[in-house]
């Protein structure tokens, strides 16, 4: 899939602390990716947790990828893995996770951006947009570079970082593939509402 083309992907991203219930909710009212992210929870928890998600997706047609962690992601029987700049490399998670499951990598400059695809990595996540309560640490990327980001590979790359319904129309302008969200959705009144909003936005 070359960016600019194609149906745009919904991403959530997700953790337990939001509770179960709105999860579950969110999985059933029309994500196409779940990602996991757990933090400063034991790996047991973790795969505990990465379980339980697979079961509430197994019917949704929503994709589970997991944050990090490539052993979760096999334990599980996850769709996918999602790799920071300080994880282990792509090359190595695609060794083994073999070629039937999904690697994607987090890229911040067009040399990234080529290393992941080099590697094998299936798609990008690049930003952050916005400022985020996710990652408070998170360096802004501008407009330029998110373009650079796009021009330098032909793997998709979904917009991440403090996205909503209200402001996701930058990205999508500059081309992305898709919208990596988290409190935009999880912390909406109305999940169901919320993704509807997004996917008006995303046509």
């Amino acid at each position: 899939m070359i960016h600019g083309t194609g149906k745009k992907w919904l991403y959530l991203i997700t953790d337990f602390s939001y509770g179960k219930e709105k999860i579950c909710e969110a999985v059933k009212a029309g994500i196409d990716y779940i990602q996991l992210r757990e933090k400063n929870i034991s790996s047991a928890e973790y795969l505990r947790r990465a379980r339980l998600l697979m079961e509430w997706a197994e019917n949704s047609g929503a994709k589970v990828i997991i944050n990090d962690r490539v052993d979760i992601a096999m334990l599980c029987g996850a769709d996918g893995v999602h790799l920071g700049q300080e994880d282990i490399p792509v090359m190595d998670a695609r060794r083994l996770l073999g070629a039937g499951k999904l690697v994607g990598a987090t890229a911040k400059t067009p040399e990234q951006a080529r290393a992941a695809e080099k590697e094998g990595a299936d798609y990008l996540g690049s930003g952050a947009w916005f400022p985020t309560q996710t990652k408070e640490d998170a360096v802004p990327i501008t407009e330029e570079r998110y373009r650079q980001i796009l021009d330098a590979v032909k793997i998709p790359n979904l917009a991440v970082g403090g996205i909503t319904a209200e402001n996701c129309g930058k990205p999508l302008e500059c081309g992305c593939d898709g919208l990596a969200v988290s409190g935009g959705i999880m912390k909406a009144g109305d999940i169901p509402g919320a993704i509807r909003g997004f996917r008006r936005k995303m046509g």
